[in-house]
């Protein structure tokens, strides 16, 4: 791309901070360093006609963690960490609702249902015999005992008849969030480029230049947000995995309500305008789903389409409306990871599959780093 002097001038000249990526946590970042330092010029590098990765394309479920995922987690980690890691997305929760408000993201109080398969009879046991005990465990966290036993009251099929619900999960719009995340960014000042790819940056002295598919530019600091996609610029402990999703078109008479999960979490599916959106099944082939590539495969569909058929919608007619992929960061630990890089480079990544819970603190812990 020609850069006129104009364009140059106001656009990518004496910038402060670059920030790779218009997901969650880049957005984040850029609208805390804006509270902290007002006069600093931030300019925010998309590939995408919109935010890519997962930030537009997840499921809106502002969970914490099922009791299934925490006695797991709890095989590898301390009672301590767990409780931190539980509040750190509480927290992150509570952070996304003040800075945007619940009508701007659709928020919803409705509860998340963890269910089981008939054949998991098993696992129903173990974690309805942990249920006191992760409930005084996660006590000083939400101030009450949050996992509870509940009927099966949807109609769902090869279900047990008793799921355990967390009863202050939520879910939320994705679009209205970031839309009008965006906008607040926008508004405070901060400049966003969409359609630009970085290629790749080297530091000097007391700058970095960055080299994008349209132009060459220098910022005094650079901050990686991209997640899943990192390590096509920097070495870090993160590993691409994407999440298939379907959309039923509206189901007139739809009374399922709230966030569900089955099979460990590895599916995932919940109501919104009246229709039923379900995404999941990674686990059936998890080398194929670590991937940068957006997509389905039949391997997924299907299985989707079956558990739509089968155990959701049973005794119901519906139609897919829409299918999508998404592209999130995960690795051996669940914690997030908030550093610098070098002299000039930061990055908030890996944010397993959290990025709703946890996106908008991330962003807060990285602009207090930078």
């Amino acid at each position: 791309m020609e850069l006129s002097y104009w364009e140059y001038k106001s656009w990518l000249s004496n910038i402060d901070f670059t920030i790779i990526g218009s997901g969650i946590v880049g957005l984040s970042t850029a609208l805390h360093l804006k509270k902290r330092l007002p006069t600093a010029k931030i300019l925010i590098l998309e590939k995408g006609v919109l935010p890519q990765g997962a930030s537009t394309k997840n499921a809106g479920f502002a969970c914490f963690g099922s009791i299934s995922e925490v006695l797991s987690d709890l095989e590898n980690h301390s009672e301590a960490e767990i409780t931190t890691l539980v509040a750190q997305r509480f927290k992150g929760i509570q952070l996304l609702r003040e800075t945007l408000g619940d009508a701007n993201i659709g928020f919803q109080e409705l509860g998340g249902h963890e269910l089981f398969i008939q054949k998991e009879a098993t696992l129903f046991e173990k974690c309805n015999a942990a249920l006191d005990r992760i409930n005084q465990m996660l006590a000083p966290v939400f101030g009450e005992a949050v996992f509870t036993r509940k009927a099966n009251t949807f109609g769902f099929q090869g279900i047990h008849p008793q799921m355990i619900t967390h009863t202050k999960e939520g879910q939320l719009d994705t679009g209205k969030m970031m839309k009008h995340l965006l906008l607040k960014v926008q508004k405070a000042g901060v400049v966003v480029l969409n359609s630009v790819a970085v290629e790749e940056f080297s530091e000097e002295t007391n700058k970095v230049l960055v080299k994008t598919n349209a132009f060459e530019m220098e910022t005094k600091r650079l901050v990686v947000t991209t997640n899943g996609f990192a390590t096509k610029l920097i070495q870090e402990d993160v590993v691409p995995a994407r999440a298939q999703v379907l959309i039923t078109k509206p189901i007139d008479g739809l009374n399922i309500k709230g966030t569900f999960h089955l099979e460990e979490g590895y599916y995932y599916f919940r109501n919104i305008d009246n229709r039923i959106l379900l995404g999941g099944g990674r686990n059936l082939d998890f080398n194929a789903e670590k991937t940068m590539d957006f997509g389905q495969t039949p391997l997924v569909q299907n299985e989707l389409e079956r558990l739509l058929k089968e155990v959701i919608l049973p005794n119901q007619t519906f139609e897919i409306d829409r299918r999508w992929s998404g592209i999130m960061g995960v690795g051996p630990q669940k914690r997030p990871i908030i550093r610098q890089v070098s002299d000039h480079v930061y990055c908030g990544l890996r944010l397993g599959g959290m990025g709703i819970a946890i996106g908008s603190s991330v962003g807060k812990q990285l602009a207090d780093l930078v």
